[in-house]
């Protein structure tokens, strides 16, 4: 029995035509542009060069000119000297060597910790995937979820989001205008609901929340 050929490639093919393939593949990119955008840390995808490939939003918030990374151009630079031997250096044998490490750049009061993560197993194209430590110890919006999950007053919320961001009882009283006692007796009440043995356990509570970014962005 003849069968048309037309039909029998439709029947036998399972190979998805090219033009959905693209549309799939491009839709694949896009979602992941998007998921990375929700991560509350920066994210910076380069080549060994310091060719820029990609950058998710909280990156390209905190590469101000504080920071001792910054983008120029489309290409990663190290804003002060010292750093520039470092940088490519770890870039380089992340490249080629396949090789993780933590970089401390910087200087006083502009340091920052920056893990270099080699991308180079079953790709055509090597990358590097920098990733850039978080400003907080938590997000705004992480710490107002936890708040919420436990319901916190208001005071208390200031409270958490003060011992979040590394200020002492002492300067958070400060800044709210009260006295050390009435942010005492609001840690201890974060605590208790929160069931926190110490403040020590509240910040690794905190520490451990997702690093998803606030809905109302820039």
């Amino acid at each position: 029995m003849l069968v048309n050929e037309t039909t029998a490639g439709r029947r036998f093919s399972s190979a998805p035509p090219l033009a959905e393939r693209r549309r799939a593949a491009s839709l694949s990119s896009h979602w992941l542009a998007l998921v990375l955008d929700e991560l509350d840390y920066g994210l910076l995808l380069v080549d060994a060069s310091g060719g820029l490939l990609h950058s998710n939003r909280a990156a390209r918030q905190v590469l101000n000119e504080h920071h001792p990374l910054q983008l120029l151009g489309g290409q990663l630079r190290a804003r002060f000297s010292q750093d520039i031997k470092p940088l490519f250096d770890a870039l380089l044998q992340a490249e080629r060597d396949d090789r993780r490490c933590l970089l401390r750049l910087g200087e006083e009061q502009d340091r920052a910790n920056v893990v270099v993560v080699p991308l180079n197993r079953d790709v055509e194209q090597a990358a590097v995937l920098l990733v850039l430590e978080r400003q907080e110890l938590c997000g705004a919006l992480a710490a107002q979820w936890f708040a919420l999950r436990y319901g916190l007053t208001p005071a208390e919320t200031e409270v958490l989001k003060g011992l979040s961001s590394g200020a002492r009882p002492t300067s958070i009283a400060e800044s709210q205008g009260v006295a050390i006692s009435t942010v005492r007796t609001q840690i201890q009440s974060i605590r208790a609901k929160s069931g926190a043995r110490s403040i020590r356990e509240l910040l690794r509570q905190l520490a451990v929340l997702p690093p998803l970014v606030s809905a109302l962005r820039n």
